[in-house]
């Protein structure tokens, strides 16, 4: 599956589909020049069952990683995904 990424300098969304409807989006704020906050995790009837929404919190962890930054997970999707994935610590704020 593509998780593709849409970033402008405060606000920014992984995605799958397409940009205009994604099927499945995770959308963040970065509210600090190393603090991203997740806002909303979102994955169609189409793709649910299927993996998707933590595929896209997994993509924003890497990100996080790549770019030393840290993660709020607001949204109560990513919030869930952080609390079963200890692995993901590393990048928690």
């Amino acid at each position: 599956m593509l998780i593709q990424q849409k970033d402008n300098e405060h606000r920014g969304m992984f995605f799958v589909g397409e940009e205009s409807e994604p099927l499945a989006a995770l959308v963040y704020s970065i509210a600090a020049p190393t603090k991203m906050v997740i806002e909303h995790t979102e994955v169609s009837d189409e793709l649910r069952g299927k993996n998707v929404g933590y595929q896209l919190v997994h993509a924003a962890v890497e990100y996080a990683r790549t770019n030393n930054i840290k993660i709020v997970p607001l949204c109560p999707f990513a919030r869930s995904v952080f609390k079963k994935k200890p692995e993901f610590a590393d990048v928690l704020s």
